[in-house]
């Protein structure tokens, strides 16, 4: 028994080594001390990383420069007054406390589903903006409190919301010309969202594919 459990640890230890070896191997970090990190995506364990491939460029999704405004309009920082704008590390911070098991934190991908099959963030979930944009032909009124109630855990109180167990939202959509994620912002915040527990990643897919970080796939 005891000779098995010496080489299940030794296995193991060789695994960590291993792992620890490969991080330290990889020449495009995300920060000085941060190679990688593991997140959960639907059920399944992924390394986030950046492309090791110094001579790879941007896909050409996320390439054009130049698109009709409106809608295509460059964001401002501060999408509304409250809301706290993000970049990639803080993102990272937040993907991994969610895949440590901090139920409070919800990352949603606000594009979509043709954008979202091109690939997201992992650790994200898919929440078309449609959906809680009043003025789109997706929206429906007793659709969104089932997501308000189900999925962002906010409670209807005969007819007042009560936001103090709500999940902390982080949101983003294709870059700093998409106006998909700052629309549900808005739109959250009309509803009585508290904005301290609203994040948007400005970037979005667009910064997230130009630093060769991963994506998957639906």
């Amino acid at each position: 028994m005891f000779y098995k459990s010496s080489i299940i640890s030794a296995f193991f230890l060789a695994l960590t080594l291993s792992q620890t070896a490969m991080a330290e191997e990889l020449k495009v970090k995300i920060a000085p001390k941060l190679s990688q990190i593991s997140v959960q995506h639907n059920g399944e364990p992924v390394t986030i990383k950046r492309n090791q491939d110094q001579s790879n460029t941007i896909d050409k999704d996320y390439a054009l420069t130049s698109r009709a405004c409106p809608p295509f309009c460059i964001q401002p920082i501060k999408v509304a007054p409250g809301v706290t704008t993000i970049g990639e590390l803080e993102m990272l911070d937040f993907l991994q406390r969610k895949s440590a098991g901090d139920g409070s934190i919800l990352v949603i991908d606000s594009r979509t589903p043709d954008w979202v099959a091109k690939g997201t963030i992992p650790g994200s979930i898919n929440l078309p903006w449609t959906k809680l944009h009043p003025q789109s032909d997706g929206y429906r009124p007793l659709e969104v409190e089932g997501i308000l109630n189900s999925q962002f855990h906010a409670a209807n109180n005969a007819g007042i919301w009560d936001f103090s167990e709500a999940k902390t939202l982080i949101l983003f959509c294709n870059g700093l010309w998409c106006g998909q994620s700052p629309t549900n912002l808005k739109a959250l915040v009309n509803l009585g969202y508290p904005a301290h527990k609203l994040f948007w990643y400005r970037g979005g897919m667009q910064a997230w594919k130009s630093l060769g970080l991963t994506t998957v796939k639906p």
